[in-house]
């Protein structure tokens, strides 16, 4: 699944958005790519489940592929 981040992202947020992915599923694959502010997540979960974790984080994103 993929998520598009509407706030530009930092090098130091890498690991803060790795972290928030892994409190849902903690053997989820995470890649987030700066260039294109676009997370993706490799997990068995919904990615509904991943948007409250972004939340808590205060990242503003939406589902791009499911």
């Amino acid at each position: 699944m993929k998520f598009s981040m509407k706030n530009e992202i930092r090098s130091d947020d890498v690991s803060t958005i790795e972290h928030a992915m892994k409190t849902v599923d903690a053997d989820a694959k995470v890649n987030v790519d700066i260039d294109t502010k676009m997370v993706s997540v490799d997990s068995w979960l919904m990615p509904e489940e991943f948007l409250i974790a972004f939340e808590d984080e205060n990242y503003e994103v939406t589902i791009v592929e499911a």
